[in-house]
């Protein structure tokens, strides 16, 4: 899951042009969560995931690799 979510997430961070802090300022979180989230040091819980998607306009499936939009 880690390699899959953490290139998405970049993926789709960097296509709005938002940096790490910016993003997680959006999210109500920190840089470093981020950081670790795209490194894929850490994983996100249910919650961040659904965050995510909300922001991003997708879903969570998309975010984990398992659907294509």
């Amino acid at each position: 899951m880690k390699n899959s979510f953490s290139s998405t997430l970049r993926d789709l961070r960097n296509a709005k042009n938002l940096s790490q802090s910016q993003l997680a300022t959006q999210l109500g979180t920190t840089q470093r969560k981020v950081s670790y989230w795209e490194s894929g040091k850490i994983e996100p819980d249910l919650d961040s995931l659904i965050t995510l998607a909300e922001f991003f306009e997708t879903t969570v499936d998309y975010l984990l690799g398992r659907s294509d939009f």
